[in-house]
């Protein structure tokens, strides 16, 4: 029966799961939900990867496609995926440079979920026979974790 308790009250707060799924047709940031990690005290991977991710340039408002993979050490809050597709989603008729879209999803990720370190790299297809591929990360101020975050760009390849 606590299970159960547990579930309906996570059902509350998940607002996305289960419902007619709508698309936004622009960036769309308040898509984003968190959930309580049922683990803070345990550093550990989670990584998502969107093959399919799509912008627009916003100069020739032509598309842009991209694998975008997000790696994180989550603390108190892990991203619902559901959410975290649609918000990626939202990005489809936005127009932004491709070092843009990473940081910017980097940023949002930062502010819904405080993660104790999280990384961003975006695998754009070739337009004109050049690949971009960006990558932002983040360690938490003042911790073993801000180390880490430099240590992984200076490594960087």
């Amino acid at each position: 029966m606590e299970k159960n308790a547990e579930s309906n009250r996570l059902e509350d707060k998940l607002t996305l799961l289960g419902g007619k799924t709508e698309y936004r047709q622009d960036y769309a940031p308040e898509v984003l939900e968190a959930f309580d990690n049922k683990h803070p005290d345990n550093d550990y991977w989670v990584q998502f990867k969107c093959p399919e991710f799509t912008s627009l340039c916003p100069i020739t408002n032509q598309p842009d496609f991209a694998e975008i993979i997000i790696s994180y050490l989550p603390d108190k809050k892990m991203v619902e995926s559901k959410s975290l597709k649609l918000y990626l989603f939202s990005f489809r008729n936005h127009g932004a440079f491709h070092e843009d879209c990473v940081n910017i999803i980097m940023k949002d990720l930062i502010h819904l979920m405080n993660p104790k370190y999280i990384e961003v790299t975006g695998l754009f297809t070739p337009r004109g026979g050049i690949a971009i591929y960006p990558y932002a990360n983040y360690g938490r101020p003042n911790t073993n974790y801000e180390d880490m975050a430099k240590k992984r760009l200076l490594a960087h390849q």
